[in-house]
Order: structure tokens, then sequence, then C-alpha cells
């Protein structure tokens, strides 16, 4: 907090005059991120297909991917709970819109035949899991040890979504 304080040039205990803890101030800092990886993600999907449900799944990987790739730091505070209060109503609600979104797309892959067989839950489970483990291995300077360049993890990220959802598809 007093490094915070420090480079926003105001006292070390200016923040909590604002917010009571420091949970309560990451918590406000994952709901501004969350904020903007949904708008990231929406304008992904403004992109895609309209046609195809499985390609608007995808642009939210891709959105998601993005996002996580060029905010590590924003992405880091989101996704590491014991720091926040994931419990908040902004964030339980905005990650329930996200997933709500995922699994109506994903049904309505299955439902155009889009899909192979499978359990709906499940496939979305599995893309959320890749696109964020994607996404903690370049936090976590984890893709040279992969042999994968720095510069281009986004890239090879985008082409293991690519393949994640040709293995899924009808």
């Amino acid at each position: 907090m007093r490094a915070l304080a420090r480079r926003i040039g105001v006292s070390p205990g200016a923040p909590f005059r604002h917010f009571q803890s420091r949970t309560a101030l990451l918590t406000a800092v994952a709901e501004e991120a969350q904020d903007r990886l949904m708008e990231a993600v929406k304008q992904t999907l403004k992109l895609a297909s309209e046609d195809d449900p499985l390609n608007k799944f995808r642009a939210i990987g891709e959105g998601f991917l993005r996002w996580a790739f060029a905010n590590p730091t924003h992405f880091q505070v989101i996704s590491t709970r014991a720091v926040i209060d994931y419990d908040s109503p902004g964030l339980r609600q905005r990650n329930n819109e996200l997933q709500q979104t995922m699994m109506h797309l994903m049904q309505s892959a299955a439902d155009q035949g889009y899909l192979r067989p499978g359990d709906v839950a499940q496939y979305v489970l599995g893309a959320r899991a890749l696109a964020y483990g994607l996404a903690r291995m370049r936090i976590d300077g984890q893709f040279d040890t992969w042999g994968v360049d720095a510069e281009q993890a986004l890239c090879e990220s985008m082409k293991v979504l690519d393949q994640f959802i040709k293995t899924i598809r009808a």
C-alpha cells in the first residue's frame, strides 16, 4: 500500500480514507479490470461471425487472451482470489454474465450441430481453463521453458485456442 501511495503521490494512509482495507482496494481495482476485460471480449465478439456460435465462443477466448496478455497486472489482480473479495456483487455478476454467455453459445453450437457430442458444460470449463492457463503461463514467464519465445506467446496461444476449437467442432 505504501508503494501504491508513493506511485500516485499521496500519503501512505490516504488510500485507507477511501477503502477500509487492502482487500477492498484490490477488489475495486479488480472490478475496474473486469469491466475492461468485458469490454475487450465484447469488441472481439462484434467481429465474430454471427451465424456460427462456436466462432463467437472462440472470440470470447481471443478477447480474454488478448486482454490478459496486454494487461498482465490487472489479470493478476482478478485471478488471485486470495487478495480480493471475489464474492463482491460486482465481480460475481460480471463473472456470471461471461459464464452464461459462454454456456449459451456452446449450447447453441451443440443445438445447431457445430459441436461434437459431449457435455457442453465440460467444453466450456475446458475452454476457460485453457485460456486461463495460457494467461497464467504468460504472467508466470513459463513460455520460455516450453520453447515459446515471449514475443510469439500470444500468437502461439491463439493457435492452441484454435486447436481446441477444431477438436470439439463437429
